[in-house]
């Protein structure tokens, strides 16, 4: 048996723990295993595939990042390329992937990835590519899955960054506007916010209005706190609005952002109170991976392997009620996990009085 792993999508911490489990768990099958570099971006190079060896995933388990890098422009059905004429376009060049897997012997793949990236190896799998997915993503938002690694990792970092923006926003009384990733899921928002104690929490699921913030901030100020934190989703939209989007790439799904800087801009008119906004951005995806998303990294690594041993194809590892299963992949793809309205996290922000822009 031989078997390629790739990572896919924005980085998290947790990869390379995964990368080293179902690299380890191959390898004392007597299978070979070998990397993809780049997202797919090595297969359409002269050295498609690195050899996975004991010594090459060795230590790597508590580092941050991925061993074998990655790329939001590299799906195969949509890969960019430069015309003549300068611009860029993007063609379909998944039949050469299969190819090169056929050329090189490659039984399987596992690959590791977010919701994108799951819609990619599903369609990849109808090719006839024995695959097998790996849930990985910060935004928490892949479909059937109740955690997928990377996330718990950045909701400590955006925690510990909100904690130390309170400080200083008590200090200066001063309206903090803290912008944390997720896109289109509040995941991050919601367990960040809460976890340090934000005064407003914004998520994509609960359209938000300027007057319930600015309530909200008069509200403290009458019972003598003269600052406040606002934690908002990248994805959050106003009541009549629509997300703020920096562009889109070819190959690539569309940027968010902008949104922490138009909160505080509006709510220090509103207001007549300082205001300041940061923006977290990829300092959620770096560094260390945490306890829990080591375990469930190198579990998840080395479920993809048994179910391949098991003659199980076009499945992807999740994690339900902690429990390791595997379900077929095309019920995961094209689906996104939102924040549920009644879940008991969104009660207990309500009713400890955070105020959620509704």
């Amino acid at each position: 048996m031989k078997i390629a792993i790739n990572t896919g999508g924005g980085d998290a911490p947790g990869l390379n723990a995964a990368i080293r489990s179902a690299t380890l768990s191959a390898l004392r099958m007597g299978w070979e295993v070998v990397g993809i570099q780049n997202g797919y971006g090595s297969l359409y190079t002269d050295e498609p595939f690195i050899p996975l060896t004991r010594e090459r995933v060795r230590g790597i388990t508590m580092l941050g990042g991925t061993i074998l890098g990655t790329a939001n422009r590299g799906n195969p059905f949509e890969m960019p390329y430069k015309k003549q004429d300068g611009t860029w376009d993007a063609e379909d060049r998944s039949d050469e992937l299969v190819d090169v897997f056929r050329r090189y012997g490659v039984d399987a793949l596992v690959a590791i990835g977010g919701d994108g990236s799951m819609r990619i190896a599903n369609r990849i799998a109808k090719k006839g590519v024995k695959v097998v997915g790996v849930p990985k993503t910060i935004d928490n938002d892949i479909w059937a899955c109740d955690i997928s690694l990377g996330f718990d990792t950045a909701v400590t970092t955006a925690t510990d960054a909100i904690d130390k923006i309170a400080t200083t926003a008590q200090s200066h009384r001063r309206i903090m506007v803290v912008e944390v990733m997720g896109r289109y899921a509040g995941w991050i928002a919601l367990h960040s916010g809460l976890s340090a104690s934000a005064d407003a929490i914004l998520i994509p699921e609960i359209e938000f209005s300027l007057e319930s913030i600015v309530d909200k901030i008069f509200e403290r100020e009458a019972k003598g706190e003269k600052y406040s934190i606002i934690v908002v989703a990248e994805g959050a939209v106003e009541v009549g609005g629509s997300r703020f989007v920096k562009g889109k790439k070819i190959g690539q799904s569309e940027q968010l952002g902008g949104i922490a800087e138009y909160l505080e801009s509006e709510l220090s008119e509103r207001t007549g109170k300082e205001s300041r906004s940061l923006v977290l951005g990829h300092l959620q995806r770096g560094g260390v991976p945490s306890a829990y998303d080591r375990l469930i990294s190198l579990r998840f690594g080395a479920a993809a392997v048994r179910v391949l041993d098991e003659g199980q194809v076009n499945k992807m590892i999740v994690m339900q009620q902690s429990t390791i299963r595997a379900i077929p992949l095309e019920e995961v793809a094209d689906k996104m996990k939102l924040v549920p309205l009644d879940s008991d996290t969104i009660a207990t922000a309500r009713e400890i009085g955070i105020c959620l822009g509704d």
